[in-house]
């Protein structure tokens, strides 16, 4: 009696998980019409079936969350160290603006021509040291947001989510970002299925960093 009971459950069970398939499903179908035409075509049934089987526990979303608060802590941090060159470049020319005024006045007025000459390339010579540096933590926000991306990407990759991969090609990177799009928007309208899976609340923004035409990311 218990072992038919038990089989009973398992029936109604994978009953349940085949409806909240189809629920998922047809709610991805319907929002990728809202995608523009190019990616529609990429987006097959099979493509979207399979994200709906990877949504039906919810582990995705989860996933995605833990993803989200990385990046926004590592956009934080980055934005913090650019912010602090940018004050530490601000002082050192305030700093070798008011050295240039102290030595101007007390200099003599025909020594003045060389000492003018000689502050112009002290100026020079740190503005350029001003620029690499900018240059270099601009390099490291990029290589960092790379490596982020790469790694929200073996993730989800690893979660069965298809269509992710590691990748740096720009193309695969926009149908990337639009899977992740599918799944905010099926959050945001609160898909019953979804939510029912899901218990969620509010509704969260794409973990992945932005992209310039080219698809590179760019420093927050």
């Amino acid at each position: 009696m218990e072992r038919y009971a038990g089989a009973l459950e398992e029936v109604a069970d994978g009953a349940r998980q085949q409806e909240r398939h189809y629920q998922l499903l047809s709610a991805l179908q319907s929002l990728v019409k809202e995608l523009p035409s190019s990616f529609q075509q990429r987006l097959s049934y099979t493509t979207l079936s399979d994200l709906a089987l990877a949504l039906l526990d919810g582990t995705v979303f989860e996933i995605v969350q833990g993803l989200l608060e990385i990046q926004h802590l590592t956009e934080k941090s980055l934005y913090n160290q650019r912010l602090r060159l940018q004050n530490e470049h601000r002082v050192l020319r305030q700093a070798l603006r008011q050295k240039h005024q102290e030595a101007q006045q007390a200099c003599r007025p025909h020594n003045l021509p060389v000492l003018q000459a000689a502050q112009q390339r002290e100026l020079e010579a740190v503005e350029h040291r001003i620029r690499e540096e900018q240059q270099a933590m601009d390099r490291k926000i990029v290589l960092e947001l790379d490596r982020k991306v790469a790694d929200q990407q073996s993730t989800l990759e690893k979660a069965g989510v298809a269509g992710f991969y590691v990748t740096t090609n720009p193309q695969e990177l926009m149908l990337q970002m639009n899977l992740l799009e599918l799944i905010r928007k099926l959050q945001q309208r609160g898909c019953r299925a979804g939510k029912a899976a899901l218990g969620l609340g509010g509704p969260w923004q794409l973990p992945a960093a932005q992209y310039d035409q080219k698809g590179s990311p760019v420093p927050p």
